[in-house]
């Protein structure tokens, strides 16, 4: 690595159930895949298929809340869904991707909740913890980073720098809760984690050292209004004139995902500061 740059947690998002609304922190301690409880609950159909705000753009509005004994969901027009976060049903087989992964079903009241709101048969699984699936080794090379049920990669990173350079050129702005990003950093300049090697933190814990593997590709997610659930065409019409990956195909990218080199058991906390190293060009 070369010059080092001092960064900041400008914020912690994690997301409870896979593509439902996420939840800002001041803290996360850090796990084998990622931010505690981050895509540790996931929808599926009943063939065990993931579902996500790809096909049920009316997820956005399912709000999680954590508390030290439950989870909460909410969302409007339904009764609040109070399930203990130890609390799990019989053991299933459910798909993620391409990964067919271990799980744990969380009950036909959860069923029915998820069932009524968005309007066909699904059910609420919980990550098996003992089940390993693991990031693309193309990508995280010696690293076996582990992941839940997150897309591919235990850490989504973006600079607010990044948001505001899209802002400024968007008619509407939006908020960086349409990226579901993960780890939200102060101190790069706009699309700055794209040419980071690793992020390094010292806690209280420990060490952390996050390393930046490779450039998020945006599905249409990003368009879908987290307020109204409602599918638009911005800010991915803009985004696709500016950030094309020529690494990735043309994939419109925003946001890197990274990997856990160092640091499991340690926490994250809003205001840290670090220093993050630059990728040799």
């Amino acid at each position: 690595m070369s010059d080092d740059t001092s960064v900041t947690v400008a914020a912690l998002n994690v997301y409870p159930v896979k593509s439902c609304a996420g939840v800002s922190v001041a803290e996360a301690l850090l796990i084998e895949t990622g931010l505690e409880f981050d895509r540790a609950w996931m929808v599926v159909d009943a063939q065990g298929e993931f579902v996500t705000q790809r096909e049920l753009p009316r997820m956005a509005l399912i709000q999680t809340t954590l508390k030290h004994t439950e989870v909460v969901l909410r969302a409007p027009g339904m009764l609040a869904l109070h399930l203990a976060i130890d609390g799990v049903e019989g053991p299933v087989r459910v798909t993620v991707w391409k990964d067919e992964v271990a799980a744990y079903d969380m009950g036909d009241l959860a069923a029915q909740w998820f069932s009524d709101f968005l309007g066909q048969p699904l059910r609420l699984v919980r990550f098996d913890p003992d089940q390993k699936r693991l990031s693309n080794k193309k990508w995280t090379g010696d690293i076996e980073a582990e992941n839940a049920f997150s897309d591919g990669y235990p850490i989504l990173v973006i600079s607010e720098a990044s948001l505001a350079e899209l802002n400024q050129r968007l008619k509407e702005p939006v908020t960086m809760s349409r990226f579901r990003p993960n780890l939200v950093l102060s101190g790069l300049d706009a699309h700055g984690e794209d040419h980071l090697d690793e992020i390094r933190f010292d806690t209280p814990e420990g060490p952390v050292r996050l390393k930046l593997v490779k450039p998020c590709a945006r599905c249409p997610i990003p368009n879908i209004d987290p307020l109204t659930g409602e599918p638009g065409t911005e800010p991915g019409d803009t985004l696709s004139t500016y950030r094309a990956s020529s690494l990735l195909e043309g994939a419109i990218t925003f946001g890197m995902n990274a990997v856990i080199v160092e640091g499991i058991d340690c926490g994250l906390r809003v205001g840290q500061t670090g220093s993050a190293g630059y990728k040799f060009d």
